[in-house]
């Protein structure tokens, strides 16, 4: 695999260049994220190594930063002993739970969320094309998303969510919950927004949680990657945490599903705890199994 084809690709014309000038002339450009890309994936086995470096080395920069609205993002890594923490077992998002070793986090920028697609399903086409995609790996959970709320421990004292992914937290929390139906969906955005999430976050280990809702994505997309499951009816959310999720459970990190269930509100599917990954390097590879 080559990630150095500047020889062989054909220059941008004057045309290609004058759209770079016309196209941020126009429409939302706040700092702020309006969006989210979460992808939680599962290198086949005896692949961790290889994978790890395709996507920090190429697919990272690639197949995301270098793309128009994305302004932040963040790997994260599930060792094993972490994947036992998982609940609830049978989950219908991760089968079995334990599935997904690498969690990446992007936020984009409000409101370019169209232009960004246009973007991204044209790159990733390219680089299929040209042998710069890794086949050796499964996509458990990969979906764009928008932002529905963030609530912080510390108000205003604390970083806020734009910052999240270039913070240095210990760890991240992915939780999935689905409802009934659509019309449920607000109602539980609600609870969590106003009273749930406020009453966990106080003297947590978490600083803030950011809450998103899935959106389908477009009908060509990469094969490999699945139609998202949930649009009108589920809640993603991410727990940033300032201690290592480890010692995050059990005290405040379990239960998540009982008490969504007691509020009847729906259902927690995943509830899956993560470190940040140390760019540059392959640590944490040798603990994935």
């Amino acid at each position: 695999m080559t990630t150095d084809d500047h020889h062989t690709a054909p220059a941008a014309t004057p045309d290609d260049l004058a759209a770079y000038a016309a196209l941020p002339a126009t429409g939302p450009y706040a700092a702020r994220p309006g969006h989210a890309l979460i992808t939680l994936v599962e290198p086949h086995p005896g692949h961790e190594r290889a994978y790890n470096r395709w996507y920090e080395d190429d697919h990272y920069i690639a197949g995301a930063m270098a793309m128009p609205w994305i302004f932040a993002g963040r790997r994260w890594v599930a060792t094993r002993d972490l994947q036992l923490l998982r609940y609830p077992r049978h989950s219908t998002v991760a089968r079995p739970v334990t599935a997904g070793c690498y969690l990446t986090t992007y936020w984009l920028t409000a409101g370019r969320y169209d232009a960004h697609m246009r973007w991204t399903v044209a790159t990733n086409q390219r680089l299929h094309r040209d042998g710069r995609i890794f086949q050796d790996r499964t996509h458990v959970l990969t979906a764009f998303h928008d932002h529905a709320a963030t609530v912080y421990r510390d108000g205003a004292a604390g970083p806020r969510d734009t910052h999240a992914l270039d913070h240095p937290y210990a760890g991240l929390v992915l939780e999935v919950i689905d409802t009934d139906g659509p019309e449920h969906r607000a109602a539980l955005l609600a609870w969590l927004r106003d009273h749930d999430l406020p009453r966990r976050l106080a003297s947590s280990p978490a600083a803030l949680v950011t809450v998103f809702r899935p959106t389908p994505l477009p009908a060509d997309r990469m094969p490999y990657v699945q139609q998202v499951a949930g649009v009108d009816t589920r809640l993603t959310l991410l727990w940033f945490l300032e201690q290592d999720p480890r010692r995050a459970f059990p005290e405040h990190l379990t239960g998540l599903d009982a008490e969504v269930a007691a509020a009847g509100l729906g259902r927690v599917e995943l509830v899956a705890p993560f470190v940040p990954t140390v760019p540059g390097t392959d640590r944490y590879v040798d603990e994935l199994r």
